[in-house]
């Protein structure tokens, strides 16, 4: 999934490859994307973009006033094309969402890989509009210690839901949360309103230096080379059965229904692994 470090990257190339160009079309192909009807999509045709933005992990393009904004899910991204094909996409083939045309031949395609669709696009007049960034807490990189530590102190549940809800921290998502827990030294499972004062300067920490650092490998890539840059600087994120780089113990998993963690036992949980069964009451 399309994290805030990837979410920046991309609105940082669109302010470099697309804002100050003529939007000239926008062709849907994937009619369950389109999440608003007024305005129209087509209201967009002929406008200006004149900036790019990022809302937590919405993508936020504007159009002369009007917001075309993305929400990439867990297997979107935005691939941009040079000269475009000038005949409209069919609808319902492949893995093509929306497909922006620009003035000068150029434009990007919204695809989104897999049988489960979550990609979503919305036209609106103010990105608020967008029920997602509505609900959104303080942006992950812009909340300071204060207020951090008291989010955390009022929240029930474990530190892996607490850092993925957008309503508490917004930006951080299933990859970077098991990289920052890593890089605090805190198992995922361990109650958020629990921590040490210790523990909370270590968390706040490892979120500014992992979204930092992930960030500045990321700004400046092209969109193509984006998934390629954050595979390459995860410690513990998709790399279960080999070494954690940190101490080299093996990095283990957890899984559940549609998703899985990974985490260091010895860096994490005191060298105790946690129950890899759904459901299981697992070690704080």
């Amino acid at each position: 999934m399309p994290e805030l470090p990837e979410v920046e990257a991309l609105a940082a190339f669109l302010r470099e490859n697309a804002v100050g160009r003529v939007l000239a079309r926008a062709d849907l192909a994937a009619v369950q994307a389109i999440k608003t009807f007024d305005p129209p999509l087509s209201a967009l045709a002929g406008l200006e973009i004149t900036g790019a933005a990022r809302h937590g992990k919405f993508l936020d393009l504007d159009v002369s006033g009007l917001h075309l904004v993305v929400h990439l899910a867990r297997a979107g991204w935005l691939h941009w094309r040079e000269k475009l094909p000038p005949a409209p996409p069919k609808p319902g083939k492949g893995p093509l969402a929306l497909r922006v045309h620009l003035d000068d031949g150029n434009g990007f395609d919204l695809t989104e890989q897999g049988t489960r669709k979550g990609l979503a696009v919305y036209v609106v007049r103010s990105p608020a509009e967008v029920p997602g960034i509505a609900r959104l807490g303080p942006d992950a990189l812009e909340v300071d210690r204060e207020t951090f530590a008291r989010l955390m102190a009022g929240r029930s549940g474990q530190l892996k839901g607490a850092l993925t809800d957008q309503t508490l921290v917004a930006g951080i998502g299933n990859a970077y949360s098991d990289e920052i827990l890593h890089a605090a030294r805190l198992s995922p499972f361990k109650m958020a309103d629990k921590l040490t004062d210790d523990e909370l300067v270590r968390l706040f920490d490892a979120v500014r230096a992992t979204l930092t650092d992930a960030l500045g490998r990321q700004v400046g890539q092209r969109a193509a080379t984006m998934k390629g840059e954050k595979r390459s600087g995860l410690q513990v994120h998709a790399r279960t059965g080999l070494p954690c780089p940190v101490c080299g113990d093996t990095v283990r998993e957890v899984s559940f229904a549609d998703t899985s963690l990974q985490y260091c036992p010895t860096c994490q949980t005191g060298g105790k692994p946690l129950a890899d069964r759904r459901m299981s009451k697992l070690l704080r």
